[in-house]
């Protein structure tokens, strides 16, 4: 019987020495896992979304915070695909925000991350006005941030859709 049991224990050993994971295994599992192609940032309205940014800037500055530090690769690319997302749903919402927060902070190396969305308006200083006149949005552009990404994009029927991600390294 003694024998039995260290033969199974052994053989369980055996078992976890071969399918445990390295540290380069879970690096490259998580990497896929919040994989994203950074051309999706390219679809992005680069005008209106820089006016976007200097609003805010400006805003934050005003009140003595830091201005944002634009991200066109990671956060831009989440942004993007987040705006894709609304528009095929015909609604703004904030779905799967966790994964896009898990996302830039594997990526990006943030510590946290927070999100404004929009649909409808026509100008820059429109959106920034209307996030800025809501406590909850508000409290998103003057928080602990250093940069930032856009998706800003139009649907077929012509309206604009938003979705800006702020983050801290």
């Amino acid at each position: 019987m003694n024998l039995l049991k260290s033969n199974l224990l052994a053989l369980a050993l055996t078992c976890l020495v071969f399918t445990s994971c390295s540290k380069e295994d879970t690096v490259e599992v998580e990497a896929a896992k919040y994989d994203i192609d950074l051309a999706l940032a390219q679809k992005n309205d680069a005008i209106m979304s820089s006016e976007i940014l200097r609003l805010v800037n400006d805003h934050r500055t005003s009140i003595g915070l830091t201005a944002l530090k634009l991200d066109s690769q990671y956060a831009s690319a989440f942004a993007v695909d987040h705006t894709d997302y609304m528009i095929d749903k015909g609604q703004i919402n904030h779905d799967n925000f966790g994964y896009r927060s898990e996302g830039i902070k594997f990526h990006d190396n943030a510590k946290v991350v927070g999100e404004n969305v929009a649909y409808g308006y026509n100008t820059a200083e429109d959106v920034v006005n209307a996030w800025l006149k809501s406590p909850g949005h508000k409290a998103i552009i003057e928080g602990n941030y250093t940069h930032t990404g856009f998706g800003v994009m139009k649907c077929p029927k012509g309206r604009t859709y938003f979705t800006q991600l702020f983050y801290r390294k």
